[in-house]
């Protein structure tokens, strides 16, 4: 059974950083993409960062190019988003979604999902 578990959320100041990772468990690790999505009441999912099997390609949104970092740990089964600068357009719910070897922007190629984890930037 496959399980995908976000964690690192919070509430931050606008400019501050924060780390959200997201481990995941019951399938071949390192075979599979892995991507952050986020979204907000009423408003459609939104892809934030990709990174494929193998750090084969990585992709970004380019609301967070420059500000954000996506990696990937395959001994720990985890992938991590290193967020900086953040905004206060950066408040969303931030979920963690798996697909099979290359990272794509369309959520509906992503097969396991995340419950998500709540980050707020107070201004």
């Amino acid at each position: 059974q496959v399980q995908v578990e976000e964690s690192g959320g919070g509430l931050v100041q606008v400019g501050a950083s924060l780390r959200l990772s997201c481990l995941v468990t019951g399938l071949t690790f390192d075979m599979y993409a892995m991507a952050w999505f986020r979204q907000i009441p009423e408003k459609e999912r939104e892809f934030v960062a990709g990174i494929s099997a193998g750090d084969s390609g990585i992709v970004y949104a380019d609301p967070v190019k420059g500000r954000f970092a996506i990696s990937r740990d395959d001994g720990s089964n985890t992938i991590y988003l290193e967020m900086n600068h953040l905004k206060p357009e950066d408040t969303a719910i931030y979920t963690c979604a798996v697909r099979f070897t290359v990272a794509s922007v369309r959520a509906n190629d992503y097969i396991y999902w995340g419950q998500g984890t709540q980050v707020t930037v107070s201004s």
